[in-house]
């Protein structure tokens, strides 16, 4: 089972909330993205919330052929 340290990852204002709204939430909950790096993401790929972003096929392409250059 994975674990992240969520006072790593969010913003203070994100770190104490639920899964599901973190899930929900801005990508700029995620610690080092700001508002205006999630309207760019939002204009060039549709992505809105940090579920969003995860689910983000070029994200996963991109975790794949880093897992596949681990894996050497």
């Amino acid at each position: 089972m994975a674990s992240v340290d969520l006072n790593k990852v969010l913003d203070k204002a994100w770190a104490d909330k639920s899964l599901p709204e973190i899930l929900a939430a801005p990508v700029s909950a995620l610690k080092g993205v700001s508002d205006r790096d999630g309207e760019l993401l939002q204009e060039a790929f549709g992505v809105k919330t940090v579920a969003d972003l995860a689910d983000l096929k070029y994200a996963r392409w991109a975790q794949a052929l880093v897992a596949l250059g681990a894996a050497k």
